[in-house]
């Protein structure tokens, strides 16, 4: 029984977890210890960096670039089209160590920055710098990434 389709012409690296009906397009470049899970859609021609987790029921559109210690929560969204249906698309880039919540939306052609979070359910509709924390509809820069990890490292400890 199939329950996953993976490109002939992907490139996976090694140890990566491919979880079940999955789709992986043509061209999408996998690097080494990445996890994506269940009922995840990877679209032709997209970049996913080292040790990047990528949570069940997310769409990545074509020419997206995901980078190296990547969070993406379930049942995110990237899109391709800012202005659809039109005859262009862009992908979405997420650079090394961010983190993207459950449910988060993210506008084709919009580079998330190094080490930033995107709040859960958040509409990101423009670039976000490195090392801060967005959330909202349309997403605003909330706090630094050192407060989030703050909260987080409290959190846990709690």
């Amino acid at each position: 029984m199939v329950t996953n389709f993976i490109s002939k012409t992907a490139k996976i690296g090694n140890d990566v977890k491919i979880w079940h009906f999955t789709y992986i397009g043509d061209r999408v470049e996998i690097g080494d210890n990445v996890t994506i899970g269940s009922l995840t859609h990877v679209d032709y021609d997209v970049k996913i960096g080292d040790n990047t987790k990528i949570e069940g029921l997310v769409y990545i559109p074509p020419l997206s670039r995901i980078g190296k210690n990547v969070f993406i929560g379930p049942s995110a969204v990237l899109t391709n089209d800012p202005y659809p249906p039109s005859k262009k698309l862009a992908g979405v880039t997420i650079k090394d160590e961010a983190v993207i919540g459950a449910k988060a939306v993210i506008k084709g052609g919009v580079t998330i920055g190094k080490g930033s979070v995107v709040a859960m359910g958040s509409v990101v509709t423009r670039n976000i710098p490195d090392q801060v924390v967005v959330k909202g509809i349309p997403a605003k820069v909330m706090y630094s990434r050192e407060e989030y990890d703050k909260k987080r490292k409290s959190w846990e400890n709690s």
